[in-house]
């Protein structure tokens, strides 16, 4: 579904990413892990059209995509940015509409909006809430469904549990799997790599703009290399 080649993007003097190569395939959840400052936000942004590459290739669906986020939503990619960045001064309802800007589909903009209200229930019982009164995790939440309400079909999500109590943390990864349930395939960025290998089908290691390590997410969190430096002492019970 997305082909990433030889990705080199720069930007204020720095190289934030240097011969980054990646693949998904439809249905998958693959995940990235590094360090802060590793280029997994840069790599996200760039295939969103925020960012242009100084080298390389983006294809979707065999597709060079053009760098321009409202094309790429259109063509069935959507984003959950780092730090949720819901419209604070809006209704939960409003900036879930404000997801399906780009469509003129009304009958199943509604029945999306269902479909998101089914999935966060918490946030039907607060549609007509101020986003900026809503709890972090409750704004996750809203980040999540707002993405969702593009009705594209892969799905970033850039650190969904950034700044979340260890309870809610968990609860956002078993909505990433029932996301990825609902038919849509999910490139995630995440620092816990715990929980991020614990759920992925496949993993890659960026360190320092580059990829160092790739492979199904059970033999990644196997590595004593991966388990040194982002794993601790966490022995991981990956799934079966």
């Amino acid at each position: 579904m997305l082909t990433v080649k030889d990705l080199h993007v720069s930007y204020g003097g720095i190289r934030a990413l240097k011969g980054v190569s990646l693949a998904v395939n439809k249905g998958e959840i693959v995940t990235i892990i590094g360090a802060n400052g590793a280029g997994k936000s840069t790599l996200l942004n760039t295939i969103s059209g925020f960012l242009k590459p100084t080298r390389g290739e983006i294809l979707y669906n065999n597709e060079k995509l053009a760098h321009r986020p409202d094309l790429i939503v259109k063509t069935g990619i959507c984003h959950v940015p780092e730090g949720r960045l819901i419209f604070a001064n809006l209704t939960v309802t409003d900036n879930l509409i404000l997801g399906a800007y780009l469509r003129n589909d009304s009958k199943a903009i509604k029945e999306d909006l269902e479909k998101v209200f089914t999935l966060f229930p918490r946030l039907k019982e607060r549609e007509l809430q101020l986003a900026g009164t809503l709890s972090g995790g409750e704004q996750q939440m809203l980040a999540m469904g707002r993405a969702l309400m593009t009705n594209g079909e892969l799905v970033l999500m850039d650190e969904p549990s950034l700044g979340l109590a260890p309870l809610l943390v968990q609860t956002v990864f078993d909505i990433i799997l029932q996301i990825r349930a609902l038919g849509k395939t999910i490139l995630l960025v995440e620092q816990n790599a715990f929980k991020a290998l614990n759920i992925a089908d496949r993993a890659y290691v960026l360190e320092q703009g580059r990829i160092v390590k790739q492979g199904p997410a059970a033999e990644i969190a196997r590595d004593p290399a991966v388990r040194a430096a982002y794993l601790g002492s966490k022995s991981v019970a990956m799934k079966a």
